[in-house]
């Protein structure tokens, strides 16, 4: 279908559903090019509702660096929401681009960005409405190639059958040899076999249709083996040794979406070492931006854009080494402008009166802190070691200084949780609560968001059982008993959607027959609890014979493989055998900034000439210089340095 078709087929039907400007695009700083003028064409999906999309910081930095290529255009696709859906299907209106209402399956490469795994099913909805095969082996040279990338891909097998090529890490530079790539592979007029044998060689990049999984004679995982001799195994993550400069001129919706701000990326990386925290595993090594590079990128961003708050991103913000400075001169640079400071992440233990202090000089807001766990033995075990004292202490402080609500974030399903640890989570909200009534009266509020733990790939969880369905039940019901009274609020998530986030982030290959066959019974915006489509879920296990419980209520012997072990996060599986250990006996790590645990991170990547320990936190431990070697072509190549 023509984009001017599409077009004035919308105009049509916009009327009839809600928030229209999800589907128009124009918005200011959108890039519009020659669709004729460019050798080629990347559509980026966030396959979630436009509202969720557009404060995605990952999909702005790739629709930024492709755009400024001359020879390549990217643009953008979101998914429909039910009524526009029914209505596009209606009027055989294919998933098209904002920018210029080109189908879909008209682009070169369509870019999948799945940041969580209950969007599997969107990416498999979206690919039937743009008319493009689902399964990869189907697929044609005149077919799209279908790239993934996001932290649900770091275990990329229960949607192997449906993508082309995997991104593993980060996409800043990687993106760029894979345009590369593309074109070539075009202009000499070869094989869809070639592309996808020539993208397998680029750092980073996993092609499914070149492995076989293994399974023993008990259906669980054995092992991932090479079905060409060429095909790199493990498959290590990409990264950046330096942060790229941040996009300044984001598109600016025309509706509000989740974080109407403009965001900064900080610092990458986390040094904290959580064990329940996926992120902070596979974002590893710690790269930072100067103050100086932020506060231009904040001004020409705020110029271009005219948000009024700006958000210091990380994982963890308060840990950037020169926050407090940062802090005071955006305050300072900016205060004319009325600009408001979100940093998200706050660490209770490193939280300082006088960022505070620079915090409070904008508008407060309620305050968020994360203890994760109510008691100082669970804190311990997960390796979040902070007192109750410290965590009182800081909340006493927060509400000297103008805020009236400590938000507050925690986990339930933890490894060795009890019910007297859950009751503890009731206690401790009252006891901040009281802090804050001693300082604002009645005015003080307490809101507690309890999450349910999901052992994560590439943890060091990862060889632990979740919680049954009721077991978790019951200990949300305790909560509901305990956290009464005025002041407090309770925010809980359920159980289904734990079981079924827990399935699709453990789940090894076999597991696409069910994602597949979830969707066709009617599943998608899983991640929609009112759209949660449970029922068909079971249904699908069932048909494709096999057991939900397995995968997540099963312990894990320490040599098992896992189905994920062929992607390698640079940080070694012993190690994180070695912390889940620890965690048994409540053993804890300081940040790695003071100490340096010989994860691998450091070793691995400087093998690659990639990193040396002066790019980032320098690691005590690392003696002397690790042997080095060309970057690959292919990781076969490598040569890894001496582990430490």
């Amino acid at each position: 279908m023509r984009p001017e078709t599409i077009q004035a087929r919308l105009e049509r039907l916009l009327p009839k559903v809600q928030r229209p400007a999800r589907y128009t695009g124009g918005e200011l700083n959108q890039v519009v090019k020659d669709w004729d003028a460019v050798a080629v064409r990347v559509a980026l999906v966030f396959p979630d509702v436009y509202d969720l999309g557009m404060s995605n910081l990952g999909l702005a930095v790739l629709y930024d660096t492709i755009n400024q290529r001359p020879d390549a255009l990217a643009e953008r696709a979101f998914a429909p929401w039910v009524d526009m859906e029914a209505l596009m299907r209606e009027a055989g209106i294919p998933l098209y681009s904002l920018e210029t209402k080109h189908p879909l399956r008209d682009f070169d490469i369509v870019g999948f960005s799945i940041p969580y795994e209950t969007l599997y099913t969107n990416v498999l909805n979206l690919l039937d409405l743009a008319g493009i095969p689902l399964f990869s082996q189907e697929r044609t040279a005149e077919d799209p190639l279908i790239i993934a990338g996001g932290h649900s891909t770091f275990n990329p097998e229960p949607m192997a059958p449906f993508i082309d090529a995997f991104v593993i890490g980060e996409g800043e530079e990687v993106i760029h040899e894979i345009l590369d790539t593309y074109i070539a592979w075009r202009a000499e007029g070869a094989s869809r076999d070639e592309l996808l044998y020539r993208l397998s060689q680029i750092w980073g990049v996993y092609v499914p249709a070149f492995y076989q999984d293994r399974y023993d004679a008990d259906g669980v995982f054995a092992g991932m083996e090479k079905r060409i001799p060429e095909a790199p195994l493990p498959i290590f993550k990409r990264l950046v040794s330096k942060l790229p400069p941040p996009p300044t001129r984001l598109i600016v919706p025309f509706i509000d979406t989740v974080h109407n701000r403009y965001p900064v990326e900080i610092m990458r990386g986390c040094t904290r070492g959580c064990r329940f925290c996926h992120a902070g595993m596979v974002v590893r090594p710690v790269r930072e931006r100067s103050v100086e590079e932020i506060l231009a990128a904040i001004d020409e961003g705020l110029r271009h854009t005219g948000f009024e708050e700006v958000g210091l991103l990380s994982l963890s913000s308060s840990d950037y080494t020169h926050i407090l400075t940062l802090v005071r001169e955006v305050v300072h640079n900016f205060r004319d402008r009325k600009v408001t400071i979100s940093l998200p992440s706050l660490r209770i233990e490193t939280f300082s009166v006088e960022l505070m202090e620079a915090l409070g000089q904008t508008r407060r807001r309620g305050f968020t802190l994360a203890p994760e766990a109510a008691t100082e033995r669970l804190r311990n075990i997960i390796n979040k070691p902070v007192s109750t004292q410290q965590l009182l202490e800081t909340a006493r402080e927060i509400y000297r200084r103008g805020w009236t609500t400590i938000k507050l974030y925690f986990m339930i399903g933890h490894p060795q949780e009890t019910l007297d640890d859950v009751k503890a989570i009731a206690d401790l909200c009252k006891a901040v609560l009281a802090e804050g009534r001693k300082v604002l009266g009645r005015r003080a509020r307490v809101h507690a968001g309890v999450s349910t733990f999901v052992p994560k790939p590439h943890t060091p969880f990862q060889w632990v059982p979740a919680n049954t369905v009721e077991e978790i039940r019951a200990k949300q019901d305790l909560l509901r008993r305990e956290m009464r009274g005025p002041g407090l609020k309770l925010n809980l998530n359920e159980p289904e959607e734990t079981m079924l986030e827990a399935w699709l982030s453990r789940g090894d290959r076999r597991m696409a027959e069910v994602v597949y066959r979830a969707w066709q019974l009617g599943a998608k915006f899983d991640a929609w609890y009112d759209h949660l489509a449970y029922d068909a879920w079971m249904q699908a296990f069932r048909e494709a014979g096999l057991d939900p419980w397995f995968y997540v209520h099963r312990p894990r012997m320490i040599d098992e493989p896992f189905p994920w072990d062929h992607i390698h996060i640079g940080v070694m599986k012993q190690y994180l055998a070695q912390d889940y250990l620890w965690s048994q006996e409540e053993k804890t790590r300081i940040d790695c900034r003071q100490r340096c645990f010989a994860c691998g991170i450091l070793p691995n990547y400087a093998a690659l000439r990639y990193l040396t320990p002066g790019d980032v936190w320098k690691c005590p431990e690392i003696k002397r210089p690790p042997r080095r070697s060309p970057i690959p072509v292919g990781l076969q190549e490598v040569v890894f340095a001496e582990r430490v």
